[in-house]
Order: C-alpha cells, then sequence, then structure tokens
C-alpha cells in the first residue's frame, strides 16, 4: 500500500500576507499568555486503518489553542451554545510538540504554524472505536476518538457539509459572515431526511467509515460536531480546512481541499469504495466526477442533493451538470427521502419494513 506523505514544511518564503498574520498572531499569543491563558489541545475526531495485515496507523487531528485553564470539576462544554465568533477569536499555538500515546506506544507530531494537528502515526488499535491520548508540556492530558476501520471493511460514506446535510446558503457573503460569525448550531437547519438516510448506511453496511468533507475552517469543529450530534447524524471524521493565507498565497483552495482529501482517502482505503454525497450548488458535482474518473474503483455512488429554487440562488447557481465518466451510478433528490429511495433500487440500503 501506497502512504499518504504527511505535511512537509514549506521551503519557498512565506507570503506576505502570511507573514503579517504570524505577525499579528504572536502579538495575540503574547497578550493571551499574559492573562493568564495556557495551550490547551482541543481533540477532533479521527480515523485510521488496521493495515491490510501490516502495521496499524492513525490520523491524528486537533488543534492547540490558547484557553483559560478550566476550574477543577468543571463540566464539559461539549453540548453548550457557543456563536461561531467565539470560535474564531481563539488565539492558535504554532509549532507545538504533542505527545500522542495509545496503550504502550508513544510518538510525538507538530502542530503547524495554524496550530493544527493533522499527522499519521503507526500504532495498532482495534477495529471500531478507539480513544488516543494528545498531551503537552504543562497541559492537561485529553482523549480523542478515533474510528478504525477494519480490513474487511470495503464501503464508505464521505458527504459534504453545507447544504447537504445542513441548510447555510454558504456562498453568498453576508450569509456566510452570518452562519459563521454569530449563529449557533440552534440556528442552523438541517436537510430534511439526511440524518435519517446516514443511520439507515451506518445499519445496512457494518463498520462504515462516515467522513464529513467541507471546505470550512478548523475553527468551527466544535460547532458543527454539535450540529451533528443534536440532529441525529452518526459518528465520523470532519475534514475541514484553515482559512486565510498559506505560505505561496493569499487563500485557500475550497475545491482543491476536498480533491486532495479524496485522493488521500483513495490511497489509505485502496478497498473501500465510496458513496459521495454533496449538493448541486456549484462544485460538488464536478469535484466527485474528477474523483470517479481517477479511481473508479473507489465509487460505489454519486449522491447529489438538488437545492431549492432559493438556495441554488442564495448558493450562487447550480453546477452545469458534469459527465460521468465512470460507471458508478450517480442519483439526485431533493431531500434523503428521495436519496435513500434511489439507493434502496440500486441495492446499497435494505428496504424498510412494512
Amino acid at each position: 500500500m501506497t502512504h499518504w506523505d504527511p505535511m512537509t514544511v514549506a521551503t519557498t518564503p512565506l507570503h506576505l500576507a502570511a507573514r503579517v498574520e504570524d505577525a499579528v498572531q504572536n502579538l495575540r499569543q503574547r497578550w493571551g499568555r499574559g492573562r493568564g491563558l495556557v495551550p490547551t489541545i482541543v481533540p477532533f475526531t479521527g480515523y485510521g486503518g488496521t493495515g491490510y495485515g501490516g502495521t496499524g496507523w492513525v490520523r491524528v487531528l486537533g488543534r492547540v489553542v490558547l484557553r483559560r485553564p478550566p476550574d477543577p470539576g468543571t463540566p464539559s462544554d461539549e453540548f453548550t451554545p457557543i456563536r461561531g465568533w467565539r470560535s474564531f477569536t481563539s488565539v492558535h499555538v504554532p509549532n507545538v510538540e504533542v505527545q500522542v500515546s495509545s496503550g504502550r506506544s508513544r510518538r510525538s507530531i507538530r502542530a503547524d504554524r495554524g496550530g493544527v494537528l493533522d499527522a499519521r502515526i503507526e500504532v495498532r488499535l482495534a477495529p471500531g472505536w478507539q480513544r488516543i491520548r494528545l498531551s503537552i508540556e504543562g497541559g492537561e492530558t485529553v482523549e480523542a476518538p478515533v474510528f478504525i476501520v477494519d480490513d474487511d471493511v470495503d464501503f464508505g460514506l464521505v458527504s459534504d457539509i453545507d447544504d447537504t446535510v445542513m441548510v447555510t446558503a454558504l456562498p453568498r457573503p453576508f450569509l456566510a459572515a452570518w452562519n459563521t460569525f454569530v449563529l449557533d448550531e440552534h440556528a442552523r437547519t438541517p436537510v430534511a431526511g439526511m440524518a435519517v438516510l446516514y443511520e439507515r448506511l451506518t445499519v445496512a453496511h457494518p463498520g462504515l467509515p462516515v467522513i464529513y468533507l467541507s471546505t470550512g475552517a478548523w475553527n468551527v469543529v466544535p460547532t458543527l460536531a454539535r450540529f451533528l450530534g443534536r440532529n441525529l447524524y452518526p459518528r465520523g471524521t470532519l475534514l475541514l480546512t484553515d482559512w486565510g493565507p498559506t505560505h505561496d498565497r493569499w487563500f485557500r483552495s475550497g475545491p482543491d481541499h476536498k480533491r486532495t482529501n479524496l485522493e488521500r482517502l483513495a490511497l489509505e482505503f485502496p478497498r473501500v469504495r465510496w458513496l459521495l454525497v454533496g449538493d448541486d450548488g456549484q462544485h460538488d458535482p464536478s469535484i466527485y466526477a474528477d474523483f470517479e474518473a481517477a479511481h473508479p474503483q473507489n465509487v460505489a455512488a454519486v449522491a447529489i442533493r438538488q437545492l431549492t429554487t432559493g438556495q441554488a440562488v442564495l448558493a450562487g447557481g447550480r453546477s452545469e451538470g458534469a459527465p460521468h465518466p465512470g460507471s458508478a451510478p450517480w442519483i439526485y433528490a431533493p431531500d434523503g427521502a428521495g436519496l435513500s429511495a434511489r439507493l434502496t433500487e440500486l441495492g446499497l440500503l435494505q428496504k424498510e419494513p412494512g
């Protein structure tokens, strides 16, 4: 199996915008530490594999930020409503070393310049839901959930978030800012029938890996995770990106982020055929068509949620329709019930009793 090459440190000079961003973050970090804030790991849900008979591995995900030390006995705020702007005012801690441990295994990884942890380590864990421990010097140890995909699993789910499982009208600048920085997860609307569809998929395909792939920022992972949990979507890994400048450009490319992670999944799980779920409000059909053309053996089907006329207008229009170069079926419906019926016809779902 070909392993995904982990992030490498860029050797080219940083873009001007990145240098300005780093300078501002350094000032904010010094100010935060002066107020008594301490580096804290925010763990995200990761995934891994058993190595198909070889060495097992885990993709560790999380972020290191400055936070006030919690009072002893303070309950978890996992389901406390938090407005989006609070996530964006957190101060990240770049380049900090983090220890990852599981049983007797111990590895060291490092956060990137945005404080994001995204590293692959070799560790053998049993299939299913497991936990690993993350720690930094002088900080508390936290646990991160990881889903380990069994060797025998050959079907998985990759789902977009915005306008696929949650109505957001994200591309329109004003509404994007409102949804991201002002509203909390209680004010976001789930797409009808999608949670039921995804739950049926987990029942029909035991051991199903669930990946939520979005162009949203890592900052809002806790908010999105609470939204998914409150609306009964199955647990899974959120693969988001880091807004702002990179080492060589002003802004990151959302479509490139999706393409890169799909390629990675194909390399990490060569036996898995993915159900790719998105919407017709711009890029998903063309991204999925490109992936199917490059990896036809890794696509079980493509399911596209059709936006209403009003949602399509707010989303900047519909996709023009991508060619379907492979043999995988493409299905379309306005909600989860319609997609569920089509997937049942394809034999990817069992018929509901009654």
